[in-house]
C-alpha cells in the first residue's frame, strides 16, 4: 500500500500554487532573486517518520526561524532567570525590525522579535565565549535540532551584513542599556550569520518535531534541550512567533509557529508533529503568503488546533498479530483508546508492513473509544487502499464508534462485532459492506 500522506501534502500544495500574491524579501539583494515558484510542505513525526511534497529538498536560509531555536539554546546553556533578565516574553504588536525596548528595563520585548533574537544570539553558549566560538555553538545547536550537519551561507551573509543598518542600530540602543556587554557589531554579525545557515523543509520539520518531542530528537535520539525549556519556548512561540499577526495565527491557526523571510515557516504540535513550509513571498507581515495558506488548511483537515488536541497517540496501535493460519489466516491490526491524526499515522505503518499474501485484514476497534474526523478519514483509506491492493477488508467494531464507514471509491470493508465474526470465513456481517 502507498504511503497516505504525501498524497495529501501534494494535494494541498496544488490548491495553494495559483496564489501568487505578496512579495520577496527584496531589502535583502540576495533573498530578492529567490525562485518565487518554490513551493514544499513537510510533515516530520516524534517517531522519526518525515513525509513531503513540492520541494521539500531545496536549500534556503533559515532567517528569523533560528529564532525559537537558538532561545532554546540560551535557556539550556545559562537558565531561565540570566535570560528572562535580558528578554521579555510578552507580545509586542509590532513588526519584527521594530526599533522598541521596554521603557523600564530597556529589555527587548520577547525573543522573536529582531531585538530580542539579538540579544538571545549573546546568550547562547556559555560566559566568556569568542564571538566565533558563539556561532559554532549556535550552528552546532542547530544541527542537533536538525539531525545533520548544518552550514551557513556566506553569499546571503554577506548580502546581509552589508545592509544591516537596523539590526546594528537595535545593538547599539540594547548597548546603552547594558542590555548587550560586547561590541554590538560583533554580536550582529554573529546573530546575522545565525539566520544564514541553510536548511530545507525536511531540516525545519525535523527541528520542529523535535521541539514537539519534548527536546529530544527523533532521528538520533539526542536530548537536545530539556523539556522545561520546551514548554517555555513553545509557549512563545505561541504568542509571539508570528509578530503582529500573531493574534489572528493563535485564533485560526493554533499552532506554535515561526516564520523566516526567505520563505520558511514552522509549526510544532507537542507530542504530535513537526511542520514546515517554503515559499518565497512574503505578506505586509514578513510571512509567507503560502506557508500561512497551508498552516491554515492543516490545522482546519486534520484538527491541529492546539485547543483541540488529541490524545497522546503512542499506544494506539495495542497489537498487530495473526489469527489462524493458511487461507484462512487473518491479520489484526487492534487498536486502543483514543484515535487521532498522529494515532492514525500509526496504523498507517502497520497496514504498509502486511504482505499482499495476507489476504484478509481486520481493523480491531473493540477498545477505541473516540475517533476524531481525521483519524476516521485515514482509517477508511487504509480500508480503501488495501481493497484496492486485493485485501478483504474488516472493521471490529461493536460500539459503532466509526461513523459513516463508507470508504469511498474502490473500497469496501465489513462491519462485524467481534475478532471471530471476521476469523471466520463464512463470518456474517453486521451491516452490509459499501464500495464506491
Amino acid at each position: 500500500m502507498r504511503p497516505i500522506i504525501p498524497d495529501y501534502l501534494a494535494e494541498v500544495l496544488r490548491d495553494v500554487e495559483r496564489d501568487t500574491s505578496g512579495e520577496r524579501a527584496g531589502y535583502i539583494p540576495e533573498l530578492a532573486t529567490a525562485d518565487p515558484e518554490r513551493l514544499g510542505a513537510a510533515f516530520a513525526m516524534t517517531g522519526g517518520e518525515v513525509y513531503g511534497a513540492g520541494d521539500v529538498d531545496t536549500e534556503f536560509t533559515i532567517q528569523s526561524i533560528s529564532k525559537p531555536f537558538v532561545y532554546a539554546l540560551a535557556l539550556s546553556d545559562h537558565g531561565f532567570d540570566p535570560v528572562l533578565a535580558r528578554v521579555g516574553v510578552e507580545p509586542s504588536g509590532e513588526a519584527f525590525n521594530e526599533i522598541s525596548l521596554e521603557s523600564d528595563t530597556g529589555r527587548p520585548r520577547n525573543p522573536m522579535i529582531n531585538a530580542g533574537a539579538i540579544t538571545v544570539h549573546s546568550l547562547a553558549g556559555a560566559d566568556g565565549l569568542s564571538p566565533t566560538a558563539r556561532v559554532e555553538r549556535v550552528l552546532e545547536g542547530l544541527s542537533a535540532f536538525a539531525g545533520r550537519p548544518l552550514r551557513v551561507d556566506e553569499a546571503v551573509c554577506a548580502s546581509e551584513m552589508e545592509h544591516a543598518h537596523r539590526n546594528l542600530a537595535i545593538a547599539h540602543m540594547l548597548r546603552s542599556h547594558n542590555i548587550l556587554t560586547e561590541d554590538p557589531r560583533a554580536v550582529v554579525d554573529g546573530y546575522i550569520r545565525q539566520c544564514s545557515v541553510l536548511v530545507t523543509v525536511r531540516d525545519l520539520a525535523m527541528m520542529a518535531a523535535t521541539l514537539a518531542n519534548r527536546g529530544r530528537s527523533p532521528l538520533s535520539g539526542r536530548q537536545v534541550v530539556p523539556e522545561l525549556v520546551v514548554r517555555h519556548v513553545l509557549s512563545v512561540m505561541f504568542s509571539c512567533g508570528m509578530y503582529d499577526a500573531a493574534g489572528d495565527w493563535a485564533t485560526q491557526v493554533g499552532i506554535p509557529a515561526k516564520s523566516g523571510v526567505a520563505g520558511g515557516l514552522i509549526g510544532a504540535l507537542p507530542g504530535q508533529i513537526g511542520i514546515a513550509t517554503f515559499s518565497p513571498r512574503l505578506d505586509v507581515h514578513g510571512n509567507s503568503v503560502r506557508g500561512v495558506s497551508l498552516f491554515e488548511r492543516f490545522s482546519s483537515d486534520m484538527g491541529l488546533h492546539l485547543m483541540e488536541i488529541p490524545a497522546a497517540a503512542r499506544a494506539v496501535v495495542r497489537s498487530n498479530h495473526a489469527v489462524g493460519s493458511g487461507t484462512n489466516m487473518l491479520r489484526v491490526l487492534q487498536l486502543q483508546g483514543g484515535v487521532g491524526f498522529a494515532g492514525a499515522e500509526r496504523v498507517v505503518q502497520e497496514a504498509m508492513t502486511i504482505a499482499p499474501a495476507e489476504v484478509r485484514v481486520a481493523l480491531d476497534l473493540t477498545r477505541v473509544n473516540s475517533i476524531d474526523d481525521v483519524a476516521r478519514r485515514m482509517l477508511l483509506e487504509i480500508a480503501r487502499r488495501l481493497t484496492l491492493d486485493g485485501h478483504t477488508v474488516y472493521l471490529v467494531d461493536p460500539e459503532s464508534v466509526m461513523p459513516d464507514p463508507d470508504p469511498g471509491d474502490g473500497g469496501r470493508v465489513t462491519i462485524v462485532d467481534h475478532v471471530d465474526d471476521a476469523a471466520h470465513p463464512h463470518a456474517t456481517a453486521k451491516k452490509g459492506g459499501r464500495s464506491g
